[in-house]
């Protein structure tokens, strides 16, 4: 079932074409994820998407009733602010306490909920924005750069929570990334952009495919062993570095 079709988007921006021509669908229960070089359009298209920029041209049709949820690249909270955990998952609205015990749960955060946003490290503020997320029960959940600040492991951590809520709760991902290293195996599908879509399909295609190379250079095949080995026998760190090196 298509939750998002999008037909011949184009997004101008200050006299700049962002995106020109982008086609894409998004099915329930699958994960997509975006990759592409700094400037080729990603963080637009997800704003597009979710209603926080207008396109030029082109259709967005959105499943009616459709629930998202979604993780920005960044959030600042002044720092002056005193606001916990608890107080921000009821922003904009009210949230059911049981609604925000279950979401914090889900994001491995339960202990942070009576704690200041501001004081929290930055994995841990990523994950409440997670949560937040989560609170919408979405049908789609959108993370733009969400694993940004984070190392690698916990950016491969923060994945296979993202892949564990996809098989609970059947909700498709749309995700933006620069972690190849962890991302490209996490996914049914891989839509490398820069400007207009330049490849798509399941990693192992795009990761061997031309314009990738092209965008990313002809070392970063290697990548997808790294991940997959770690994502299914969680074997010892060793064997991951030799993987990582060949």
């Amino acid at each position: 079932m298509k939750l998002i079709e999008i037909e011949n988007l184009t997004v101008q921006l200050g006299g700049h074409t962002a995106l020109n021509n982008v086609d894409l669908a998004i099915e329930s229960g699958e994960i997509v994820t975006i990759v592409g070089p700094n400037g080729s359009g990603k963080s637009t298209l997800i704003r597009t998407i979710i209603g926080a920029l207008s396109q030029t041209s082109g259709k967005i049709t959105r499943r009616e009733g459709l629930r998202i949820g979604y993780v920005p690249q960044r959030l600042f909270i002044d720092p002056t602010l005193p606001i916990t955990v608890n107080r921000f998952l009821c922003l904009p609205r009210k949230a059911d306490p049981s609604a925000m015990e279950e979401a914090l749960s889900q994001a491995n955060v339960s202990d942070l909920a009576t704690q200041q946003m501001t004081r929290l490290s930055g994995g841990q503020f990523q994950r409440v924005l997670f949560a937040r997320a989560l609170l919408e029960r979405p049908e789609l959940l959108i993370l733009d750069e969400a694993t940004q600040g984070l190392d690698q492991s916990g950016s491969a951590d923060f994945y296979r929570q993202i892949a564990d809520t996809r098989d609970r709760t059947g909700c498709a991902v749309l995700m933006v990334s620069h972690d190849l290293h962890v991302v490209m195996s996490a996914s049914d599908r891989v839509i490398c952009l820069n400007g207009h879509i330049c490849c798509q399909g399941k990693p192992e295609y795009v990761a061997s495919a031309p314009e990738y190379r092209l965008l990313f250079g002809e070392g970063t095949k290697g990548t997808l062993a790294l991940y997959r080995h770690h994502h299914h026998s969680k074997s010892d760190k060793s064997e991951e570095k030799s993987e990582a090196i060949e």
